[in-house]
């Protein structure tokens, strides 16, 4: 088994890109889910509530980002410095301080989704923990919604593909690393796993909602039915969740490419039970 494709997304709920290798941080991947689109009272925004908001681009660049549009052209924006006002904004049920990008910023995602928005910034790792109930002491998460990272296989891909009328693309389910996994669903028993010298932690199944029924790049939604529909008659957890990929969280920093050997270091039984 081997790292097969691996993902950014410097914004939550923007575009992300294949990248070829990934220095991983104990919160997860460098430059991942570090920055946020938010309203103005600081909730946290997302595909679900803006569609249009899969058809920005982003390119992570060193201290900052470039956002790309193909009607409303780009936008350079430096990570904040100490200096930068910090406010209050909520992420499910966290609230967290994060630091406000340039206003202009702001204004450049406002015009293009069509509501007022600004762009914040987590600059602090240690500034939201992992949920105990699933992590340990100093386990810490950035702007994703739970956990550092998230793992999934293509055979299991493969396998809800076989029993979807039109077959969807990994993408649709927005994970970090994609492992080359041979059949459906082996990494409900992973406990462990290590890539290169990275030990990542398997934490909790993913539960998936409506994003995935949205064209990554357009946010158009070919079949508001699928492949949720179809995935929930697969692969659910006895708690009731449609489960795709799995949740997981680092032990180490490192760094991991593309063609990485991984080794399943502990398994158990499967964690949807």
């Amino acid at each position: 088994m081997k790292v097969v494709e691996l993902y950014r997304y410097p914004v939550k709920s923007l575009r992300g890109h294949a990248v070829p290798s990934a220095d991983i941080e104990t919160m997860g991947m460098e430059g991942d889910r570090r920055w946020m689109v938010v309203d103005k009272d600081g909730q946290f925004l997302t595909i679900r509530q803006i569609p249009a908001m899969t058809t920005i681009d982003v390119e992570h660049r060193g201290t900052g980002i470039l956002l790309k549009h193909d009607r409303h052209g780009s936008r350079a924006v430096e990570a904040p410095g100490p200096g930068a006002a910090l406010r209050q904004v909520k992420i499910w049920k966290d609230m967290v301080v994060a630091r406000s990008a340039d206003p202009a910023a702001g204004a450049y995602l406002s015009a293009i989704l069509g509501r007022p928005v600004d762009l914040v910034y987590f600059d602090d790792p240690q500034n939201r923990p992992v949920d105990p109930e699933f992590g340990q002491p100093g386990d810490y998460v950035g702007f994703a919604d739970g956990f550092p990272l998230l793992v999934a296989t293509t055979g299991s891909l493969d396998h809800l593909n076989s029993h979807l009328a039109r077959p969807i693309e990994m993408a649709r389910f927005r994970p970090n690393i994609v492992l080359d996994a041979e059949g459906a669903w082996p990494e409900d028993s992973w406990k462990t796993i290590r890539i290169g010298s990275v030990e990542l932690r398997i934490a909790k199944p993913c539960s998936r909602c409506v994003i995935t029924t949205r064209d990554p790049h357009s946010g158009e939604q070919p079949d508001p039915r699928e492949p949720l529909q179809t995935l929930g008659k697969l692969h659910r957890s006895a708690k009731g969740g449609i489960i795709f990929g799995q949740n997981a969280i680092p032990n180490n920093a490192g760094t991991i490419s593309i063609g990485d050997a991984v080794e399943v270091v502990e398994a158990g039984v499967s964690n949807l039970a």
